[in-house]
C-alpha cells in the first residue's frame, strides 16, 4: 500500500521550494511555471497532501494544478504558520526551512485543516477586485490624513481624491458586471442584500465567500471572518475576550461597516440600544451586530431565503 506523501511548498514569483515530511524525498527547487509544475506533480504519489501559504496570486497556479492532479491541497494562513514555527522553536527562516515546516504542519495537522477548492474564474476575479478596492480605500484615507492642513495644496489633494473616487466607482461597476455574469450568483446576492444594512459591495463579498467555501454552520462562517471572540481563561480567572481576527480582513471590515449602517435603521437600532443599555461599548455592540449580519447571511445563503427581521427578536446571534 502506497503511503500518502506530505509535502510543503514555499512559493515565490519565479521558483518554488518543495520539501517532504518523509526525509527520503529530497528538497527541490521547481520553476513556478505550468510545464515545470506539472512535471513535478507527476512525480508525487497519488493523493499526496500539499501545503502552501497564500501569497497574493503566486500560489494560485500550483494550487489549481495540484488539485486538478488529484492531490489534496491546503492553503495555509501565513500568520498561523509563523505561530506554528515559533511553537516548534524554529530558529531560522529560509525557503528550505519554511518548506520543511509546511510539510510537517500538513503531516501533523491535516485532519483539522480545510482542503482547498479552486474558485471559479468569476469568483477569483471578484475576489481580486475586492482586495484591490480595499487597497485603494486605504490609500485614499492615508492621503487625506497625510495631506490634511497643508496650506497651498488643498486643490491638488482634492483633485487626486476625485480621481481615486472615479477609479473606485469604475471598480464597483466592473465588479457588478462580473457578478452579473452568473444568474445564480446574482440571485444569491440579491437575497443577501435583503439584510437591512447590507449594500451591493458587502452583499457581493458575502456571497462570493459563501459560494466558495462550504461552511458547516453559521458559527464556522463567523469564525472564518475573524469576528469570533477568543477566550482567555485560566483557573478561576476569566480573561478579556478579543476578536480572533484570523479571517480575511477586508470581509471583516465590510461587515463592521454594514453594522454601522444597520444601526441607523429602525430594524437594528433597538438591538443596538439594548446592548448599550446593558453596558456594552459602542465598538463591542457593532461587532455583535456584524456577527448577527454574518449569521443571517449564512442562513439566507444556505436555505435560499430572505431576511426576516422577526428572527432578531427571537434571539438570532
Amino acid at each position: 500500500m502506497q503511503t500518502v506523501l506530505n509535502v510543503g511548498v514555499d512559493v515565490a514569483k519565479d521558483m518554488v521550494v518543495v520539501a517532504s515530511a518523509d526525509e527520503r524525498w529530497p528538497v527541490q527547487q521547481v520553476r513556478n511555471q505550468r510545464s515545470a509544475l506539472r512535471a513535478w506533480l507527476k512525480t508525487l504519489p497519488a493523493g499526496s497532501r500539499i501545503g502552501l501559504e497564500s501569497t497574493g496570486s503566486y500560489h494560485e497556479l500550483l494550487a489549481d494544478l495540484a488539485h486538478a492532479s488529484g492531490h489534496t491541497v491546503y492553503l495555509l494562513n501565513p500568520m498561523e504558520t509563523r505561530h506554528y514555527a515559533k511553537a516548534l522553536g524554529a530558529r531560522a527562516k529560509t525557503d528550505r526551512v519554511d518548506a520543511m515546516l509546511l510539510a510537517r504542519m500538513v503531516a501533523q495537522e491535516h485532519a483539522g485543516l480545510r482542503a482547498y477548492t479552486p474558485p471559479t474564474p468569476q469568483q477569483r476575479q471578484v475576489d481580486r477586485l475586492i482586495r484591490r478596492r480595499a487597497k485603494l480605500v486605504r490609500l485614499k484615507g492615508a492621503l487625506k490624513l497625510t495631506m490634511a492642513n497643508l496650506e497651498g495644496l488643498t486643490g491638488e489633494v482634492k483633485a487626486v481624491v476625485r480621481k481615486l473616487d472615479a477609479l473606485l466607482a469604475k471598480l464597483d461597476a466592473t465588479m457588478a458586471t462580473v457578478a452579473a455574469q452568473s444568474a445564480l450568483h446574482q440571485q444569491a446576492q440579491q437575497r443577501v442584500e435583503t439584510i437591512v444594512g447590507v449594500g451591493p459591495l458587502v452583499g457581493m463579498s458575502l456571497t462570493n465567500t459563501l459560494e466558495r467555501v462550504p461552511f458547516r454552520n453559521a458559527d464556522a462562517f463567523v469564525a472564518f471572518t475573524g469576528l469570533d471572540p477568543r477566550a482567555k481563561d485560566s483557573g478561576q480567572k476569566t480573561g478579556r475576550r478579543r476578536l480572533s481576527k484570523r479571517g480575511p480582513a477586508e470581509l471583516r471590515r465590510l461587515l463592521f461597516m454594514a453594522a454601522m449602517a444597520a444601526i441607523k435603521t429602525k430594524v437594528w437600532k433597538p438591538i443596538y440600544d439594548s446592548y448599550r443599555i446593558q453596558g456594552w461599548s459602542s465598538t463591542a455592540t457593532l461587532v455583535i451586530i456584524a456577527r448577527k449580519i454574518a449569521r443571517a447571511a449564512w442562513s439566507i445563503h444556505r436555505y435560499q431565503t430572505t431576511f426576516n427581521p422577526d428572527r432578531l427578536i427571537r434571539g438570532l446571534t
